[in-house]
């Protein structure tokens, strides 16, 4: 029987890996005594196929390719209960987040580039109005998502990702959840240059 990735230790990697990580998170992997408290109360670990403990061990062995290219990555919703439950406070959100910045420094395409997508024109909405602008974030999550589709030459997918989003619009305004109009903050100028201070580091 193969052995998984995760399971083999590879010592060239590891050691720089696991410093990295810690430096960039500021939390120690090397506490972890994998007790599984953070996985019992992951929200997606079961969906994903990977939770915290198992995504540290892969770290810890050095495996870097599993370790950034596995659905908690791109599924973790950073809700904390891993850091919570753990009885050493390792927040494995943190430790998520930095093998996302990682990936992207290093031009990884993400396994869902859906949810990629989603963040970064999240993003881009609030770094605008200091708020998220549901009209322009989707306008700008949807133009990304068919320039991909389109690459591809995934047509029908186009088609069908354009009529649920309509579907699901049209619900949304039904239950008066949809938002026309533009709220914004008053300093915007401050949330501007908050984004330009976290794209430095």
């Amino acid at each position: 029987m193969k052995q998984p990735s995760y399971m083999i230790y590879k010592a060239d990697t590891s050691r720089p890996l696991v410093d990295e990580i810690i430096k960039r998170s500021d939390q120690n992997l090397l506490s972890c005594y994998q007790c599984r408290r953070c996985a019992a109360g992951c929200p997606v670990g079961e969906e994903s196929g990977v939770t915290p403990d198992r995504l540290i061990r892969m770290i810890l062995l050095g495996d870097q390719d599993a370790a950034q290219n596995n659905l908690l990555v791109s599924k973790c919703v950073a809700c904390y209960t891993c850091g919570v439950r753990c009885p050493n406070s390792i927040q494995s959100a943190r430790i998520i987040e930095t093998l996302k910045q990682m990936a992207k420094e290093a031009h990884r395409q993400p396994l869902n580039h859906h949810m990629t997508d989603f963040y970064d024109a999240f993003l881009a909405s609030v770094g605008h109005w200091g708020r998220f602008n549901e009209i322009e974030g989707m306008a700008i999550y949807e133009t990304e998502n068919v320039a991909k589709e389109i690459f591809k030459g995934h047509f029908r997918a186009i088609i069908d990702e354009l009529f649920n989003q309509a579907q699901l619009g049209v619900a949304l305004i039904k239950k008066k959840r949809m938002h026309f109009g533009l709220d914004r903050v008053s300093r915007r100028a401050e949330i501007r240059s908050l984004f330009e201070k976290t794209k430095k580091h």
